[in-house]
């Protein structure tokens, strides 16, 4: 992860965005007490919101407290956790 103040990141942004595309780093820009940007890749955000969406599917969360409750438990996954 990268950080930044505004000013070094006005001076610097084409080498701050080529990093955050290229290397896939997450840039923070602090603006003062309790205030920042976050600035990352279009990949890396549409994996954030592609992640988010299947954990909030229901059927997807049933799924996943199944297979959280068999790995506690120590039992093998099984083939139809996996599939559809």
């Amino acid at each position: 992860m990268l950080t930044a103040n505004v000013s070094d990141f006005r001076k610097n942004i084409k080498s701050y965005l080529d990093r955050v595309t290229k290397n896939f780093e997450t840039l923070i820009i602090n603006r003062g007490k309790d205030s920042g940007i976050v600035v990352m890749s279009i990949n890396e955000y549409n994996s954030l919101m592609a992640t988010n969406y299947e954990l909030s599917s229901r059927k997807n969360e049933k799924k996943l407290d199944s297979a959280i409750k068999k790995l506690k438990s120590g039992k093998a996954f099984e083939k139809d956790l996996i599939e559809d």
